[in-house]
Order: C-alpha cells, then structure tokens, then sequence
C-alpha cells in the first residue's frame, strides 16, 4: 500500500475500514481508494470507459463515499462498489449515446502470450487468436459482454457478478451459459471463413 499507513491499518479488513470512515475517520476512505482502484479501473475499461476510464473510478468513488450510510455489508464492499463502477460506466454510454461500447480495448492491447522471441509464429499465432477473440467478443450483445467481462476477464465470482451487474443468480447463470454459446458460435464461424 501506502507509506503513509500504519501496518495495522492496511491490515484491516474492509468492512472494518468502513465501520472507520462511517464513524468520521474520512482519512480511512483514502486506504479504500488505495486498495481498490487497480480493480475499479479494470473494471470501468472492460466495460467500455476506454479513456475516460479514470473519470468514472473518480466518480464512483465519490458517489461511494456519498451512499456510504446505503452499504448494508450484504456483499463485500469491492462487490458494492464494483456495482456503481459499472452503473457509472453504463451511464458513460447513455451520456455519449453509444450502444458499441469499447468493451475490450484492454484485452485486446494485453498481452496474453507466452511466445518468446525465438519463437515469431508462436506469436503470431497468438495475436491472431486473441484479435479472432476480441472481434468475436465485440460482435456480442452489450449485455453478454458485460457478464463475460466480469466473470472471464475480471475473474470476478457468480456472487460478485450478480452484484456489480444488479441481476438474479439465475440470470447471470443463463446470460453466461448463453453469452459463451454464441462466442463459441462467432469463433467457429471465423475459423471455418479463414479454412
């Protein structure tokens, strides 16, 4: 973390942290901010911020610190504020008027290969699969990409899914089942007109 916190301080768990910031320790807020703004960034990209990604972690975290009395501790407090990073995000789109997000600008720009330089086609091969993967996961549903962001490239749990998405149980099994289904269905297509 920070030099700027004790080791008893960084050592304390999160709904510790907020019983802090709620009793007016307004400084405890900054350690929340600390350990969760890799995720909420990450997550504000995925779901298609791009470049005003850093503006919606910044507003979501303000609007976190302003309903901080609304957090009822039902999910974990990275789940409850992953939530209104994605509402921020969505909002982001309405405000724009897009309905393409950038939904995976990161991946497609991370690197997910393993290939050294002795071994070019390795790479090539690599890039071509994760460009095949991008294209494919940018021709689904805005709804579809958002449950496989959140469960495939933010690695986030069902739990933590259903809460960032504000959807049943049910609904992130089946839109997950389904989303992945037709991604399979775009891959193979791509595949079969490339021979």
């Amino acid at each position: 973390m920070s030099g700027k916190w004790t080791e008893a301080e960084v050592a304390l768990d999160d709904e510790e942290i907020v019983t802090r910031v709620r009793a007016g320790d307004r400084e405890a807020y900054d350690l929340l901010v600390a350990r969760h703004t890799a995720s909420a960034y990450r997550t504000a990209v995925l779901l298609g911020a791009g470049p005003d990604a850093e503006d919606v972690i910044q507003e979501a975290f303000v609007k976190a610190y302003r309903k901080l009395s609304r957090y009822r501790g039902d999910a974990s407090f990275r789940s409850w504020l992953l939530a209104i990073v994605a509402n921020e995000s969505r909002n982001l789109h309405r405000s724009r008027g897009r309905r393409d997000g950038l939904v995976l600008r990161a991946a497609a720009a991370a690197p997910g290969t393993e290939a050294t330089a002795d071994d070019g086609l390795g790479a090539v091969l690599a890039a071509e699969r994760r460009a095949a993967l991008v294209a494919a996961l940018r021709r689904l549903p805005a709804r579809d990409r958002e449950v496989i962001a959140c469960r495939y490239l933010l690695d986030l749990t069902e739990e933590e899914t259903v809460t960032v998405l504000g959807l049943p149980r049910g609904t992130v099994k089946s839109r997950t089942h389904r989303a992945l289904a037709k991604l399979r269905g775009l891959l193979d297509r791509e595949a079969v007109h490339r021979g």
